[in-house]
């Protein structure tokens, strides 16, 4: 992994571990993420997905492969871009 990726991991830990207060869920979870993106770029939401499910691993459930249902979208937000997941069980 690279250095920005190293970086952009741990921020998304970060972030993580501010907003989940609970133990690690057990068994499958499902989960709904958006992606709003800065620009409207063409944009492959399955290269985005990796990182952020590894980041969750240890903080919202134990592994990713726990991951039983995705839901991805695609939106646009120039002034705030960001990722928004919503974990369900």
């Amino acid at each position: 992994m690279t250095h920005e990726g190293k970086a952009l991991k741990e921020a998304y830990q970060w972030e993580a571990r501010s907003q989940w207060a609970k133990a690690w869920l057990q068994g499958d979870v499902a989960l709904t993420v958006r992606f709003f993106f800065g620009t409207k770029r063409k944009a492959d939401l399955e290269n985005f997905n990796k990182l952020w499910q590894d980041a969750l691993s240890g903080i919202v459930y134990d592994d990713d492969s726990q991951i039983a249902e995705l839901h991805l979208y695609r939106d646009y937000d120039k002034a705030r871009p960001r990722i928004e997941i919503s974990v369900h069980q």
